[in-house]
């Protein structure tokens, strides 16, 4: 039985296959992987595009999507073992992954990082409890460590506007916000564009680092594939020729540091002189959503170098490639 919850449980191969397919259904072809199949969608976050592009994946691969929330009208959920239930979590992941399991085909989970630190995020004790009692696959709709199916909709965005990226250079840049954010997503972006053998440039602030598990990860990836990744504390350095800025704020590794609304870190808010370093053609991503004149420059989310629409209407059809590969 096939999970797609971290970019570990696929190979670069698998992972540019997805692509692929996910480009093929784009431009018109059709699947019926689903047909007289339903998928479960467990959210213990919220979710706009992800609750959306899968109930609409669901639909188009000839199937049905049964959403579910917990703590509003579903059972807060323990998901730890050996502990007394004498909390506010009356069901066990165990119980309740295995009734799901029963009544689904394939089940989705979504559960941020509950800001307990690196150890905690690299663990993902949510997503692995259902990994571990599911009976269906398990399909990662953002967990403490990973955002998948939102790396293969980057790369696939990449892909469109700049074809094989071995010679791509991806610059994912740190940026400011109201509060320090999870890191599902710049890891994710960091491994799926080290499958890709991009070239990649990281630049954070000072006691801002991402994971050294998902680094070490990374760097294994780009040794496979012939990708590079170089990390930098000052952001010139790496928007320099950089094809596409990834502009996307995390938390920090380090309590003494700054807070990601300091106004000594507001300089890292892209804006369109920012892009002086990078290459002419040069694109915006961001995983959405994203707080205008906080993480980017409202002249660079709405100028003709953002593609975050594009993107995001990316990830319908990545994971209707993954739902296949996940019921092949």
């Amino acid at each position: 039985m096939k999970h797609f919850t971290h970019f570990r449980d696929i190979s670069p191969d698998i992972a540019n296959a997805l692509i692929r397919r996910a480009r093929a259904l784009k431009a018109g072809e059709s699947s019926q992987a689903l047909r007289n199949k339903l998928l479960g969608l467990l959210f213990m976050d919220p979710s706009l595009r992800t609750r959306t592009s899968f109930d609409a994946a669901a639909a188009k691969l000839g199937g049905q999507a049964i959403s579910l929330d917990v703590g509003q009208g579903v059972w807060g959920l323990e998901y730890l073992d050996n502990v007394v239930m004498n909390g506010d979590k009356p069901e066990h992941v165990r119980e309740a992954a295995g009734v799901l399991s029963q009544y689904v085909d394939v089940l989705g989970v979504r559960a941020f990082s509950h800001g307990e630190g690196l150890a905690s995020d690299e663990a993902d004790r949510i997503i692995g409890a259902f990994r571990a009692h599911a009976k269906v696959p398990v399909i990662s709709l953002e967990s403490a460590r990973e955002h998948p199916c939102q790396g293969l909709a980057d790369m696939m965005c990449a892909q469109e506007e700049f074809g094989d990226l071995s010679g791509v250079t991806i610059a994912l840049s740190w940026a400011p916000h109201i509060k320090a954010l999870p890191r599902a997503v710049p890891n994710s972006l960091l491994l799926s564009a080290a499958a890709m053998g991009a070239k990649i440039k990281v630049a954070h602030p000072l006691g801002y680092a991402l994971a050294p598990e998902v680094t070490a990860q990374a760097l294994q990836l780009a040794e496979q594939t012939g990708g590079k990744i170089d990390f930098y504390t000052n952001q010139q350095s790496a928007l320099r020729g950089a094809h596409v800025v990834y502009a996307k704020s995390w938390g920090p590794t380090d309590a003494l540091v700054p807070s990601p609304n300091d106004p000594s870190l507001a300089e890292w808010m892209p804006t369109e002189a920012h892009f002086a370093q990078a290459d002419e053609k040069a694109v915006y991503m961001h995983c959405l959503p994203v707080r205008r004149g906080v993480e980017i420059a409202h002249e660079v989310l709405d100028g003709p170098r953002s593609r975050v629409l594009r993107e995001a209407g990316n990830r319908l059809w990545v994971q209707m490639a993954a739902l296949e590969y996940l019921l092949s």
